[in-house]
């Protein structure tokens, strides 16, 4: 039953691919990169990482996202800021990300078997598939590839284009809508939630000051507040984290649904989805684990063709973190 929902979901996914950017393929380096298999090479470098420290799981989802949401998923998040130019990795909801390095790693090694051939978004992609992945070991989505590099990346359209962790439905629901993602997207989506820790800082006025008049969040389960403000007393300290999903953010699982029904959503993003009805018995239903992997595939195939460059679009860089010399 899980087997047969999953493809199903999938299946449409793969008809979807080529209508929200550019097209992308299955196997596209499999003859560009005769010499090595790219998927395999990221994929041993990333469960590598994960193995070591699985807390890296949830950085490789979040770089990902965080960069298709502005300007699609080109790898513009992974250029460095030069000559006094602020770029996304600069920006406020950035400046938390993480992951970097292995982005860095995995491009070293294709460009020392494949020079020149395969773009910093595509391992973005294939990146954040296997961090997930690696709990299952098994490939949970397939990955499209073909993308191409961007070349601009400006810190002021971050906070336009990212759903922050304090929206509420309305703004989700833009958001989503306007890179061609749907509400089931944007439930399913936010199920990268079950995964990962954030910090008490972006937690702080649901636990201590609401609506301005030093009040509690009513939304939010009465005895999970008072658990979150005994690890994040006032005034916060800002190097305090907690986790996204409660007792379970090293697991990729269904959990982040059952507390969030519990009104233990850790966000106002995550509570926002309890305030629309349809997406309210979204979360019900994403409750079951076979259905969440399945719905979550075929967003995250959704999610990775958001405004994608290809072909001569954009470029393929040497070093994800600066523009090749023209």
């Amino acid at each position: 039953m899980m087997r047969r929902s999953i493809f199903g979901f999938l299946f449409v996914s793969i008809l979807i691919v080529g209508c929200m950017g550019g097209e992308l393929k299955m196997k596209y380096y499999e003859k560009r990169c005769s010499s090595v298999s790219v998927e395999t090479t990221v994929r041993d470098i990333v469960w590598s990482k994960v193995a070591a420290n699985p807390a890296m799981a949830a950085k490789l989802l979040r770089l990902h996202y965080h960069d298709c949401f502005v300007r699609g998923c080109d790898g513009s998040i992974l250029l460095d800021p030069v000559q006094n130019s602020t770029t996304e990795k600069t920006a406020g909801p950035n400046r938390s990300v993480t992951g970097y390095d292995v982005i860095d790693e995995i491009k070293t090694a294709l460009e020392s078997d494949c020079p020149g051939i395969v773009s910093c978004a595509d391992i973005l992609a294939l990146a954040a598939r296997d961090a997930v992945s690696f709990q299952f070991q098994k490939e949970m989505w397939p990955v499209f590839t073909g993308r191409k590099d961007g070349p601009v990346s400006l810190a002021s359209e971050v906070g336009v284009s990212l759903p922050s962790a304090g929206a509420n439905f309305t703004t989700l629901v833009t958001q989503f809508g306007n890179k061609g993602l749907d509400i089931h997207d944007l439930v399913a989506l936010s199920g990268a939630h079950t995964i990962g820790t954030s910090r008490c800082v972006l937690v702080a006025r649901r636990l201590y000051n609401f609506t301005g008049i030093g009040d509690a969040d009513p939304s939010l389960n009465v005895t999970y507040a008072n658990e979150l403000r005994k690890i994040c007393p006032n005034p916060q300290i800002p190097t305090t984290t907690l986790e996204m999903d409660p007792n379970s953010s090293l697991s990729f699982d269904s959990d982040y649904y059952q507390a969030l029904n519990q009104h233990k959503g850790l966000f106002v993003s995550d509570a926002a989805l309890l305030t629309n009805p349809q997406s309210a018995q979204i979360t019900q239903v994403l409750q079951n684990p076979s259905v969440f992997f399945a719905r979550f595939a075929r967003s995250m195939v959704r999610m990775g063709a958001i405004e994608v460059l290809t072909d001569d679009q954009g470029e393929v860089r040497t070093n994800c973190r600066v523009v090749n010399k023209q």
